[in-house]
């Protein structure tokens, strides 16, 4: 399918790297005999945003709100039912990314379970290089050199390189996640909930290695997670759902001052007093 060029495109503007217009997701109802027209459940209901190179855009909002059914919709693993999604002033709505080389190179994902989203049969060194394997990129010794300087990147020893999964820590495995995301250099990142299953005592090391990255790179990055204390920490714009909406979307200071929404309200309110290495 041919890709189309973003609509209302403004001289002197610079174009959102990703925009995303009115996207839905519907899913039908369970059950037998007793479905009834407008019962499907709206995981993800009329959602717009933008998100410019280099900016981060935190997602926040409470478990089932629908914030990782928006994200595998903009990597292409779930179809929407409306709406559309626009990267790099192109309409990639209908792409599928995995056949898609230059949309895989450009957009990147990490995932909340580490160990879960790792190949388990495999070693760190060829997690990491499979990207570079699967898009025939360099030749094996340029393809060495690379996991190398990925690992040095994330803050992973070269002596890691030959073990598996389970004989990493929790930090460890989300470097190697986080390395197999950077290996096609991508500008783009979602993060989905990239600290929530690690000790509070790792997440800050994360959490500033993702900062260093940024600066270096010139990523973008969709930081997606149910906690605010660490949405403040990374995003300078926040974006509140609930219910599958968005009810609430502003900077980093008009969220945490005043906050508008009674929902956001209420996340403010559960904040607990110590931001363990967060401040």
């Amino acid at each position: 399918m041919p890709i189309a060029a973003v609509p209302n495109a403004q001289p002197g503007h610079p174009l959102p790297l990703l925009r995303v217009d009115g996207i839905s997701k519907h899913f039908p109802p369970r059950g037998g005999g007793f479905r009834r027209a407008g019962a499907a459940v709206k995981a993800v209901d009329g959602v717009d945003l933008q998100l410019h190179a280099g900016d981060t855009l935190g997602l926040v909002g409470e478990s089932g709100c629908g914030k990782s059914t928006l994200s595998t919709m903009l990597v292409g693993l779930t179809r929407p039912t409306a709406g559309r999604i626009w990267f790099d002033g192109e309409d990639i709505t209908a792409v599928k990314r995995r056949h898609n080389a230059k949309l895989c190179r450009e957009f990147q994902m990490v995932f909340q379970d580490p160990f879960a989203s790792l190949n388990r049969r495999m070693t760190a060194f060829d997690i990491i290089g499979e990207p570079l394997h699967v898009h025939r990129i360099g030749d094996a010794a340029g393809r060495t050199a690379r996991i190398g300087e990925l690992m040095d990147q994330v803050g992973l020893s070269p002596a890691l390189a030959r073990r598996y999964p389970a004989e990493l820590s929790g930090g460890q495995r989300q470097r190697i996640g986080i390395a197999r995301a950077l290996a096609l250099r991508p500008r783009l990142l979602i993060l989905d909930e990239p600290v929530s299953a690690l000790d509070v005592s790792i997440q800050a090391q994360i959490l500033n290695l993702l900062r260093g990255l940024q600066r270096e790179y010139g990523l973008a990055y969709l930081f997606i997670s149910h906690d605010l204390r660490v949405v403040r920490y990374m995003a300078p714009r926040i974006a509140v759902m609930y219910q599958g909406r968005l009810v609430e979307t502003g900077s980093r200071e008009q969220i945490f001052t005043a906050p508008a929404h009674p929902y956001t309200q209420t996340l403010l309110a559960s904040i607990p007093e110590k931001w363990d290495g967060l401040d």
